[in-house]
């Protein structure tokens, strides 16, 4: 029997990705949601895992609405921080593997240039805090055992992203925007599912690691190539480009956001020599993918 690989968060951008590609490559892998695992019990969690077989967990699950959580004190560290804690004590007495999915939002922004494991970890907003909690939590629960795989920007199949939207706008709208003051790396899911699985049993690499595409851009940027690769994949846009925005004229956002979270995966080809492809190529194969499968399923 092959060793169980449980993902919670399974209902997620990232999460759903993982239990695909993990199952796909041969894995047995269970994906529990939120009907599976409820993170705002402590007790339910203890109660969950305590009963399951499993070797290796890898917590994708996490409230990730960064202006929800401004207000939302109190759940976004039961969430974020209390919840990845007592997961990460329940792999440490099963002797399992535990990854934990944190962000780069631990960050301030202040850095000029890509932040490395090495750079500090502080925080602008409760999301912010309430992550680099749970890193830390995890971290001491498993006693420097787990894997803690920073992410930014994610992008898949599995549910709607910053760059399906704007190509969505531009298909109806004759003017889109965004930001152009704000700079980090997107992460392509199926490229995340790949770099991670060497982690799961091969690799016992511990503490932190920086898991993103190569190279960098503004959100403006990353949707204006998102557009030109759907254009060059024959989508009917109305706008053929992205007008930049500042952070400071959004008045809808609560949380301070972090100018510039853009992060080096050198840590990651010095542990499994995987070079990630440029973001570039990850966001122009998805869009691809997209404007056919839409083209396919109006026929």
């Amino acid at each position: 029997m092959k060793p169980r690989i449980i993902v919670t968060g399974a209902n997620g951008r990232l999460g759903a990705a993982l239990v695909r590609e993990w199952r796909a490559a041969g894995l047995n892998v269970t994906g529990f949601g939120r009907n599976e695992l409820d993170l705002a019990s402590g007790a339910a969690i203890t109660e969950r895992l305590n009963s399951e077989d499993f070797a290796a967990l890898v917590n994708c699950a996490a409230q990730t609405n960064v202006d929800r959580c401004e207000t939302e004190i109190d759940e976004a560290f039961t969430l974020n921080a209390e919840a990845p804690t007592i997961i990460a004590d329940a792999c440490r007495r099963k002797g399992a593997r535990m990854i934990h999915i944190s962000t780069d939002y631990v960050f301030d922004g202040a850095k000029d240039g890509a932040y490395t494991e090495d750079d500090p970890a502080i925080p602008i907003s409760i999301y912010g805090a309430s992550k680099r909690a749970g890193e830390s939590g995890v971290l001491a629960a498993t006693e420097g055992k787990a894997l803690v795989a920073r992410v930014s920007w994610v992008f898949g199949p599995d549910r709607p992203s910053f760059v399906d939207q704007i190509v969505k706008n531009a298909m109806e709208k004759d003017e889109v925007a965004a930001i152009a003051d704000k700079v980090a790396v997107p992460t392509y899911t199926l490229d995340a599912a790949a770099m991670l699985k060497p982690f799961l049993f091969e690799n016992h690499a511990s503490g932190l690691l920086h898991l993103c595409n190569a190279g960098s851009c503004t959100w403006q940027e990353y949707g204006q190539w998102a557009l030109d690769c759907a254009a060059e994949a024959g989508a009917a846009l109305k706008a053929r480009s992205v007008a930049p925005l500042k952070m400071a004229d959004l008045k809808a956002f609560i949380a301070r956001r972090p100018p510039n979270t853009a992060m080096s995966t050198a840590r990651l080809t010095t542990l499994t020599g995987i070079h990630p492809r440029p973001w570039r190529d990850a966001v122009r194969e998805y869009i691809a993918g997209r404007i056919q499968a839409s083209k396919t399923s109006a026929q």
